[in-house]
C-alpha cells in the first residue's frame, strides 16, 4: 500500500493529525510481531538536508502496512551520530524502540556508521533479536545502481558524446529546427523526441540511449551540415551505445531484481557484486528459498 506521512512539522499539529498519530501508536503497540524500518537521507538542490524514516509491519488483520513516521530537516553536520539521534528519538516517540527487527539503508558511509551506533544503542536495552545480527540490510536498489554504474564506465566516452549531442541540439530553437530537417533527410519517424539523462541515474541513461539511438543517422547528417557540432559519436561508439542499451534493458524493466547478463563487461561488475554477496542475510535467503 502507499506510504502515508504521519510526522512532526515545525507548525503545531492539528487535533486530527494528533488523533491519527495516536491511533497509529496504538496500532503498532498491539501487533505481536516486529517492525521493519527503511530510512534515507539526502541533500536537496537548495543544499538543505532531509531525513525520512518509514515503518513496515503486518497488522492484526494480516495486511502489510507502510507508514512514514518522520520526515524532517537534517541540520548539519550529517554525521552517523547525528542521524542516529534523530532516528532513535523517532523510535522512542512512537514507542517502538523495543519492537525493531531490521533497517534497510543505502551504502553511504554515514549510514554504515549510523546503523552501527543505532544497533549498539538498541542492543544496550536488549531490543534486538540475535544481538542485532540481522539488523542492517543493504538496499538492493542502491546495490543494483552501483553495479550498473560500474558497467557504464566501459561506454563512458560514447555516453559523453551522446549526452553532449542532446545538449547541443536542445540548446536553441534554431538547432532544434536544423536537427528536425536532418531527421526528415534521414527518413526517421520522430515519435518520442530527444531525451536528456541524469548521469548518476542509470535508468535515465537507458531512456536517453533508447531514444537517441534511432536518431543515429540524423546526428551523422547534422555533423556534416553544422560545423559547430563537434561531439557526433563514431560508428564504433554508436555500436557500443546500442550494446549498452541492450544491457540496461532488463535492469530497467525489473529494477527490483538483480539480473545476470551475458554481456562481456559482466566480469568487471563481479567484484562489486561479490562485495555485497558475501554479507548476505541468512534470514532473507530463507525467504527466497521458501517463497512459493
Amino acid at each position: 500500500m502507499d506510504d502515508e506521512i504521519i510526522s512532526e512539522t515545525p507548525v503545531q499539529a492539528s487535533g486530527s493529525v494528533d488523533s491519527e498519530k495516536e491511533k497509529l501508536r496504538q496500532k503498532m503497540s498491539r501487533i505481536p510481531n516486529r517492525i521493519c524500518l527503511t530510512s534515507d537521507a539526502w541533500t536537496a538542490s537548495t543544499t538543505e538536508g532531509y531525513i525520512c524514516l518509514t515503518a513496515h509491519f503486518v497488522d492484526e488483520n494480516w495486511r502489510l502496512v507502510s507508514k512514514i513516521l518522520n520526515f524532517c530537516r537534517m541540520i548539519p553536520p550529517h554525521t552517523g551520530t547525528d542521524m542516529e539521534a534523530v532516528l532513535f528519538n523517532s523510535l522512542k516517540q512512537w514507542g517502538i524502540d523495543k519492537k525493531i527487527f531490521p533497517i534497510t539503508l543505502d551504502n553511504a558511509s554515514a549510514n554504515d556508521n549510523m546503523q552501527n551506533i543505532l544497533k549498539t544503542h538498541l542492543c544496550k536495552q536488549n531490543s534486538l533479536l540475535c544481538d542485532g545480527e540481522y539488523f542492517h540490510v543493504h538496499c538492493s536498489a542502491h546495490i543494483l545502481n552501483l553495479i550498473v554504474q560500474e558497467g557504464l564506465k566501459v561506454a563512458a566516452g560514447a555516453l559523453f558524446k551522446i549526452r553532449e549531442s542532446v545538449k547541443y541540439v536542445k540548446a536553441s530553437d534554431g538547432r532544434m529546427m536544423k536537427f528536425k530537417d536532418c531527421v526528415q533527410q534521414a527518413e526517421i519517424e520522430e515519435g518520442v523526441g530527444l531525451k536528456s539523462d541524469v548521469p548518476t541515474r542509470w535508468n535515465f541513461t537507458y531512456m536517453m540511449l533508447e531514444s537517441e539511438i534511432k536518431f543515429e543517422k540524423a546526428f551523422d547528417i547534422l555533423s556534416v551540415v553544422d560545423g559547430a557540432y563537434k561531439d557526433c559519436p563514431t560508428n564504433e561508439e554508436w555500436s557500443l551505445a546500442k550494446k549498452m542499451c541492450e544491457f540496461l534493458k532488463p535492469f530497467y524493466e525489473t529494477t527490483n531484481l538483480i539480473l545476470g547478463s551475458s554481456y562481456p563487461t559482466s566480469n568487471l561488475m563481479k567484484m562489486k557484486f561479490d562485495k555485497y554477496w558475501k554479507d548476505y542475510s541468512t534470514v532473507l535467503a530463507f525467504g527466497a528459498i521458501l517463497d512459493p
